[in-house]
């Protein structure tokens, strides 16, 4: 792990402070989903919060996201309020998405969150639409779409990198492989194995692998690939190798894996290596780690509070947004 000369102290512990919102926040709906004031699917993003944060980082205020059903962390890091998010997975109608589309359903236009979407791989076509709008526009937004590896063996993810090839589009295909498509091993259910970057050979798209348990990899890896892809050069797929510390939902046993698998990646978490970098180097203290750790805590209790006294949507909700 290796800052660059020009990265300031300030950024460095935004970094830090993001990846430990990410996590407490999760951990925190994970306990309110246990006591039931959260309900429907939970699925948490608990080990992947480098590449979210790193990726925000790279990314410019006109940029899209475009998310899978794993999004809170996307959201969280491109700048989403807490209280927002929340009270969304509260169902109440101070929530980001009104209250009406819970924790798979994110959504924020103003800061260019275009949605965690349920459908496994149909994000990527998602993508492809803003990303030609975009073009056309002459916006000079990049579109990023992340997927896990459980889509890659769905058609439209398949349709989506070809057609994005053939028109050039400037859109940032990015795969968090975290070795798991809800309870199936990776090598179990994609012929590539682990190096599955490589399949974007077939569709003339540039792609490579690296790091996602490494903020600052994933951060420089996303700043050069972006700035190709403004430079006209088209989409690119970049495969970000992580793992979650968690099941694939909370209605997950996770009796697919040994616990042993965990520990052997629980020295690679992103956060705790991270904080041993930056206490290595020298650039901050302790003491500086821990009043953001504690800040982060008031945070999200904060959070839980604004959704519990928060409203539930009316009736007449139902009547709004709609075509028809």
């Amino acid at each position: 792990m290796q800052a660059k000369k020009e990265d300031t102290k300030e950024e460095l512990l935004s970094y830090y402070r993001q990846m430990t919102l990410i996590r407490v926040f999760e951990d925190k709906t994970s306990e309110m989903y246990m006591r039931g004031k959260i309900r429907g699917f939970l699925h948490l993003y608990i080990g992947q919060e480098a590449i979210a944060v790193g990726c925000c980082a790279a990314l410019e205020p006109q940029d899209y996201i475009v998310s899978h059903y794993r999004d809170h962390g996307h959201a969280l890091a491109r700048g989403m309020n807490s209280k927002a998010v929340m009270a969304e997975l509260y169902g109440k109608s101070t929530g980001c998405s009104g209250g009406k589309g819970g924790s798979m359903h994110l959504y924020d236009a103003s800061i260019g969150f275009t949605g965690g979407y349920a459908i496994v791989g149909g994000q990527l076509v998602i993508a492809n639409g803003l990303a030609l709008a975009s073009e056309q526009l002459k916006e000079n937004r990049v579109t990023v779409c992340f997927f896990g590896d459980g889509a890659l063996n769905q058609g439209e993810v398949h349709e989506a990198m070809n057609l994005a090839s053939v028109w050039k589009l400037p859109v940032l295909f990015y795969l968090e492989n975290n070795l798991y498509g809800m309870g199936s091993y990776i090598e179990r259910t994609h012929a590539g194995g682990r190096d599955v970057y490589k399949i974007a050979d077939h569709y003339k798209i540039p792609a490579k692998q690296i790091d996602g348990m490494n903020v600052l990899e994933v951060r420089d890896a996303t700043q050069e690939i972006t700035a190709n892809i403004r430079a006209g050069e088209g989409p690119f797929f970049l495969e970000a190798l992580t793992y979650r510390f968690r099941g694939h939902s909370m209605a997950d046993p996770e009796l697919y894996r040994e616990k042993s698998e965990e520990e052997d990646w629980k020295p690679k978490d992103p956060i705790v290596t991270f904080k041993g970098y930056l206490l290595d180097s020298g650039k901050v203290t302790l003491e500086e780690l821990e009043d953001l750790e504690q800040s982060v805590e008031s945070e999200i209790e904060d959070a839980v509070n604004y959704a519990e006294e928060s409203p539930e949507p009316v009736p007449e909700d139902l009547f709004q947004n709609i075509y028809s």
